[in-house]
């Protein structure tokens, strides 16, 4: 992950002294008068699920009301966001989620009516590196090995959803590959690692932070990661590019509101957002559970999210998967 820049900082510095002021009057009106749902649109277990978790905690202590986590699994993403579209937007109902549901799922699923304009981004909070999981005892030593098990008979991979981050990016290498694999979409990476981990699946495309606990344990091997960069806590997994196969898929996780959400709330969530961040125990969180931090502002995830959603379509586009 590229280091932040020292203008970066001074703004995120300046946006900090503002948000004290805003973070003090909206106390004293008694914001929020009742507790806060955080939805998580994925399956309990997850890494988006853990960190939800915690900034709800990080959250809570700060505004000293409740912020409950309420999972909404469904549609990579897709039945949690239109959760949180149709709640009120007073600041009482948030998301966190990566962008798949606002960024891809609206170019394959019109009707779901999502979008980046379809809420309030408030946040960004971490990159979710992706990668390509093989069991311990797998005959598979390296991405190129399942590729030449591809050219012969298909693999079978889970991932946490249809179109959800991880399955793109191995659709986009069995593509550039010119081979094909079996997609089983699961609600979530914990029940796809769970097959992987029982046999029924070659491999798995997963948020490498979901399974860190098994990567850590052994029962887990790591063939690759599709980020642009290695993932820090595994200096030794070389991501595609660097084996040779020209396939990326970036994830970046965010809190969101709903549509209309007042800019004086933004701005105090924002603020919370980053404080929570650079505190210690969030930040040894983030690091016992191999999540990469990566702070946004609310107007550079905006930016970030409608950047996002065109490269994802002009991607499905030519991938022939859109008409």
């Amino acid at each position: 992950m590229k280091p932040i820049c020292w203008a970066h900082q001074v703004r995120i510095l300046v946006l900090g002294l503002a948000l004290l002021h805003t973070t003090v009057a909206l106390a004293a009106n008694g914001y929020p008068a009742r507790p806060v749902t955080l939805i998580n649109p994925y399956a309990p277990g997850s890494s988006t699920d853990l960190m939800a978790r915690t900034l709800a905690l990080a959250f809570q202590k700060s505004l000293g009301q409740p912020f409950v986590v309420v999972n909404r699994p469904g549609g990579s993403g897709v039945t949690g966001i239109t959760a949180l579209v149709n709640a009120p937007p007073d600041g009482l109902t948030l998301a966190y989620s990566p962008l798949t549901p606002l960024t891809i799922q609206p170019h394959m699923l019109a009707s779901s009516k999502l979008g980046p304009g379809a809420v309030t981004p408030i946040c960004g909070v971490a990159e979710n590196i992706l990668g390509i999981a093989v069991r311990a005892d797998s005959p598979y030593r390296s991405v190129a090995d399942l590729i030449s098990k591809a050219r012969a008979t298909p693999p079978s991979y889970g991932s946490p959803g249809a179109n959800s981050g991880p399955s793109l990016g191995a659709d986009d290498l069995a593509r550039n590959q010119r081979v094909s694999f079996v997609h089983v979409p699961f609600q979530g990476d914990a029940p796809s690692i769970q097959e992987l981990l029982a046999g029924r699946l070659d491999f798995s495309a997963v948020v490498v932070a979901s399974a860190s606990a098994f990567v850590k344990s052994g029962a887990i091997r790591l063939l690759a990661v599709m980020s642009e960069a290695r993932h820090p806590d595994y200096p030794d997994i070389a991501t595609l590019q660097e084996q040779g196969f020209p396939v990326t898929q970036l994830s970046y996780t965010a809190i969101f509101a709903p549509k209309g959400t007042p800019a004086s709330i933004v701005d105090v969530l924002d603020g919370l957002c980053m404080k929570s961040l650079q505190r210690d125990e969030l930040r040894s969180f983030a690091s016992k559970n191999e999540q990469v931090l990566h702070y946004l502002p609310h107007g550079e995830l905006e930016k970030l999210m409608a950047e996002q959603y065109q490269l994802q379509g002009e991607r499905l586009r030519a991938s022939g998967a859109l008409k």
